[in-house]
């Protein structure tokens, strides 16, 4: 109001006129009416447009107005399937066209472009090569192109492709990059399209592109998520798979992750692992032993280091064997973020080959056995006879007669050894091998050595199973293995001892018999060598050192298996464990 009084004041001043109040008066009214026209000429315009519009499109006109406000939405749509099905709809709704087609861009095609999606369109239309190039040149002058504008070969015309089909092409181009090309043809009726609804197709196409190019990141940045997480879980599931113990360390030696194996090895669940230092998790002597592997590196290695047959113990107390590597840790981001922890359980392994040494063993010496039990047996035979016959010829009184009894019982002793020699030969002998009530062979033994263990105080405790299988085997054998193993029971108790004989089903193939005393037990350096011919513990003329070669001996003949566990100053355990009986007879070769 004050720029018209002073615009006011100045036509006053150039016409002359006098500033009396009707002119002034008259002079506000213009202001205001020319300053209404000025404000209500935009607005009016638009709703002249609008009605004129309505008007002319009749009931497509909100459809128009529908297919803007939807075009502006679309970027909000992330899978292009819907996006384009939504599109070509309104598209056929409001242009009311009969074919419509998007091209979307792919290097894969002839042309850089496939069909994406179309209505209408005949099945051999095809994409030329020079398709990009032509739309790209004809489009940069009026931005919808027509199909008579475009330069279509002979060559393509007979090899398929038909321009008339699609009358208007509108590239659609972001950053300028034509990801999209919408193809229309003429309207259902065959008119052409009006220059307000090419407009609206060029306005539109704009969006279009947004919404095309997100669409297609989003798939791309979906598949990369995609295959992140299978190659994950395949890494995840070769990492869970294998049989060997992973820990990955930082730097500070504290674990970041773990296997399954790892948790059966230490006997502890995940949670309890992670987070925690390695040297924690095991024995001082595992720890110290992995941590010479290390070196002065510790968890910064530049290369792989090992370690073999490093003696651990379980929470539960089993022994553990492993063969440890130390390798460096590295990310393609970080560097070398610490070291993997690659732990080969080989207890097994090892004992299989101590196993199979012994085996190979005992096969050596009980060839040289029964050589020399067959050399020694003929002198003795003779140094017996001529004992005997001597013991005849003197009367007791006779203070040489004390001596020749010490002569036949030493003859004695040397004949037994012979003889266990070539039991523990195994040649020679044939044995029937019949189905065997092992509670009924323990109890034969048993009635043998009542005596002795009578003698020696000792409680015999019997927890044998109700409904035992028979295994198929030799009775002598077998009684001979059960003697041996309760003699070393008694020999290893001191009076008033307790021998515990226990017979048990383990699953539905195997019969196990269990030994066991509580004696002064077995030294952990002599453990690994009791089945060893010769060897004994026991003094000088208490012990052949053959009866557990001999029990071993026996056990594989039957196809079985024996195990000790002893504790010094507790007690040593022997488990037999042999195959349940199956429906034929076997024989075996002592």
């Amino acid at each position: 109001m004050l720029i018209g009084s002073v615009a006011l004041s100045f036509v006053f001043l150039i016409i002359g006129a006098e500033f009396t109040t009707t002119n002034i008066v008259r002079g506000i009214i213009a202001i205001i009416v020319m300053s209404a026209i000025v404000l209500l000429s935009e607005p009016l315009k638009n709703f002249l447009q609008e009605r004129a519009d309505r008007y002319f499109y009749g009931e497509r006109y909100d459809m128009r107005r529908g297919l803007l406000d939807f075009s502006r939405t679309l970027s909000a749509t992330t899978g292009l399937e819907p996006l384009l099905n939504s599109l070509i709809e309104r598209l056929q709704q409001v242009l009311e066209v009969e074919k419509v087609v998007v091209f979307v861009e792919d290097e894969k095609y002839i042309g850089g472009y496939r069909i994406a999606k179309s209505v209408g369109l005949s099945s051999n239309y095809f994409v030329p090569p020079d398709f990009r190039q032509m739309i790209r040149a004809k489009s940069a002058k009026s931005g919808i192109v027509r199909a008579d504008e475009l330069e279509i070969s002979e060559h393509e015309t007979s090899e398929g492709f038909a321009p008339q089909e699609l009358h208007y092409y509108a590239p659609c181009v972001v950053r300028g990059k034509m990801v999209a090309v919408i193809g229309l043809g003429r309207g259902v009726d065959g008119s052409l399209l009006s220059s307000e609804d090419l407009d609206i197709l060029q306005t539109i196409s704009g969006y279009v592109a947004v919404a095309v190019e997100n669409t297609l990141l989003y798939q791309e940045q979906s598949k990369r998520a995609d295959e992140l997480a299978l190659l994950k879980e395949f890494n995840e599931s070769i990492v869970e798979s294998v049989n060997v113990g992973l820990l990955a360390v930082d730097g500070e030696g504290k674990v970041t992750r773990c296997n399954t194996t790892v948790e059966e090895m230490l006997e502890l669940p995940r949670n309890e692992v992670v987070g925690k230092s390695v040297i924690n998790l095991f024995d001082e002597n595992f720890s110290v032993n992995l941590l010479q592997i290390l070196g002065k590196s510790r968890w910064h290695l530049q290369e792989i280091r090992h370690g073999y047959k490093l003696h651990t113990t379980s929470p539960s107390g089993n022994l553990l064997i492993l063969n440890v590597a130390v390798a460096p840790l590295r990310t393609v981001s970080q560097g070398q973020t610490g070291a993997i922890i690659v732990m080969e359980n080989v207890t097994s392994r090892i004992k299989l080959e101590e196993s199979l040494q012994q085996s190979e063993k005992l096969s050596s010496i009980g060839l040289l056995a029964a050589g020399v039990a067959h050399e020694v047996n003929t002198p003795l035979t003779g140094v017996s006879s001529y004992t005997q016959m001597l013991l005849g010829m003197i009367p007791e009184t006779d203070p040489k007669h004390k001596l020749l009894l010490k002569v036949q019982k030493q003859t004695e002793r040397a004949s037994n050894i012979a003889g266990n020699l070539l039991n523990f030969s195994r040649v020679g002998n044939t044995a029937e091998f019949v189905e065997i009530d092992v509670n009924k062979v323990l109890d034969n033994t048993l009635q043998l050595l009542e005596i002795q263990l009578r003698k020696s105080n000792i409680q015999i405790v019997k927890n044998y199973a109700e409904f035992l299988p028979y295994i198929y085997g030799n009775a002598g054998k077998l009684q001979q293995v059960f003697t041996n193993l309760i003699l070393n029971a008694r020999d290893a108790i001191f009076d008033g001892g307790i021998i515990n004989l226990t017979t048990k089903i383990d699953g539905e193939d195997s019969v196990v018999i269990e030994v066991s005393d509580n004696g002064i037990g077995i030294e952990p350096e002599n453990l690994g060598k009791i089945y060893d011919p010769f060897f004994t513990t026991k003094g000088v003329g208490s012990g052949t050192g053959l009866g557990l070669a001999v029990t071993y001996g026996i056990v594989q003949e039957h196809s079985g298996t024996i195990e000790t566990t002893s504790e010094v100053g507790e007690g040593t355990t022997f488990r037999l464990e042999f195959p349940v009986a199956q429906k034929r007879r076997k024989r075996a070769v002592s």
